[in-house]
């Protein structure tokens, strides 16, 4: 089976899909399409807290160094804190992780020099070399020998560095008085995001924040936020926030237990920073998924938005594009270009715990700037994805449903990059009108794409 680059890199079930052997090969092509042939260019490289991780760390490494590159290993960081050393550094920067998922899969991402995530042109050139290295092609060129072998060293360190690079978003700004609550998924900002809370003076209350490799996401972070939502009611914190396993997102939990979303905490963002002339352009990035609500919220209040395909990365093209600094997804990946080049959920629930202490207004306050519209999102599943584009009987009844809504909801379908199925998606003003009209639309596309082949 080939490997190919999904929405976040490389990902799949560890010592499966995601083998020593893929991880040694990748590291390799990486390094001759990266590296550029740079004897002793170095790379960092960070990983999650998953069992597997110092597993696939250790073959993706040996695969760079043997092709002449310097390893610097960062240990367990957020994916946040490789790009901050990649960018700090000018270097490449790859991060062993799967996110959000079980911690029985993972993954392998990386970072250009400067901290941003690979172009589609650039990992499909990846792509190439490493289908060219699994089928036993010989490397053109001599292979490293003696000196030319890179070296693998830790900076476990570096971790510090991320800390003190997030509380200084603040500006010298304090969260004294705040009481919030961290979930940190056990995952790797189990250390950095409490360290980065205190430094800053929060009263600090930390769950699942005891990482044993196995439990990475386990009925906890920002995918099940609920025991969070008890431990801030419980606390009688100001707020909570909650992170996936390699913390380059976050959702966060208002002091009657309520969850604020991505979408939400975009909206407040966003508001603020133009009230201090700190939003470029009057601008935010957005995703085709983010709630009808939101666009709404922001044409009321003189912002203007730009949609992207699903994906971070994505939105941190067009803001690079369009000199944007503030984007992001409902998922809670968000990007403050000005500050991060990724998304940091850390720096996301300092930036927001920094707005509850500015204005005195309370978390559920605050995410009253936008409404939400019922949103209903469906799978369908075994379907002829290919013919979606072509489909004139379904866009027909699409255009139908879109009449209906007149103007007070939205309909949006598309096919998974990844699987035989076709996602739907509708907002409407109430959540009954949303699910009868998804449903009614799953009918078409089920009857119209037939089987998939």
């Amino acid at each position: 089976m080939a490997v190919r680059f999904g929405t976040d890199g490389v990902r799949g079930l560890a010592n499966v899909e995601v083998t020593p052997e893929v991880a040694l090969a990748l590291g390799r092509a990486a390094s001759r399409v990266l590296g550029a042939g740079a004897s002793h260019a170095r790379v960092v490289v960070g990983v999650d807290s998953r069992r597997s991780g110092a597993l696939l760390a250790a073959a993706l490494s040996a695969g760079m160094a043997s092709e002449g590159l310097d390893v610097i290993d960062l240990g367990i960081v957020p994916t946040p804190a490789v790009a901050l050393a990649a960018q700090r550094d000018r270097v490449v920067g790859a991060m062993i992780s799967a996110s959000h998922n079980p911690f029985a899969d993972n993954g392998i991402k990386f970072f250009a020099p400067g901290g941003a995530k690979l172009p589609d042109a650039t990992e499909a050139h990846i792509e190439l070399e490493l289908d060219r290295i699994l089928g036993g092609a010989v490397a053109s060129g001599s292979p490293r020998i003696g000196a030319d072998v890179g070296r693998i060293v830790g900076d476990p360190g570096f971790i510090e560095t991320y800390v003190e690079h997030v509380a200084g978003a603040l500006e010298g700004r304090r969260l004294r008085g705040l009481r919030v609550v961290l979930d940190t998924a056990n995952g790797a900002t189990s250390e950095a995001a409490p360290a980065v809370f205190r430094a800053l003076g929060a009263d600090v209350i930390v769950i699942h924040n005891t990482p044993d490799g196995t439990n990475i996401n386990d009925a906890c972070g920002s995918t099940h936020p609920e025991s969070l939502q008890e431990s801030v009611r419980a606390h009688e914190a100001h707020a909570g926030f909650a992170f996936d396993g390699d913390a380059d997102r976050m959702l966060a939990v208002d002091a009657n237990g309520t969850v604020v979303d991505g979408d939400q905490i975009l909206a407040m963002l966003a508001v603020d920073r133009r009230a201090r002339s700190r939003l470029a352009h009057d601008t935010v990035v957005v995703t085709v998924m983010t709630n009808l609500g939101f666009r709404i919220a922001m044409a009321e209040q003189g912002v203007t938005v730009v949609d992207t395909a699903v994906g971070d990365r994505y939105v941190l093209e067009a803001m690079v594009a369009g000199g944007f600094v503030l984007g992001g997804e409902q998922s809670g990946h968000v990007i403050n270009a000005d500050i991060a080049t990724t998304g940091d959920g850390t720096l996301s629930a300092v930036l927001v715990a920094d707005l509850l202490v500015r204005s005195g207004r309370s978390l559920a306050a605050l995410g009253t700037v936008m409404t939400r519209l019922p949103q209903v999102l469906r799978n369908v599943t075994g379907v002829d994805r290919g013919r979606l584009e072509t489909a004139e009987e379904l866009w027909a009844d699409v255009r139908a449903a879109e009449a209906e809504l007149a103007g007070r909801g939205r309909v949006l379908l598309r096919p998974s990059g990844t699987e035989a199925l076709v996602r739907v998606m509708v907002e409407a003003p109430t959540h009954d009108m949303a699910i009868a009209t998804a449903s009614r639309l799953c009918q078409t596309v089920e009857r119209v794409l037939g089987p998939a082949t």
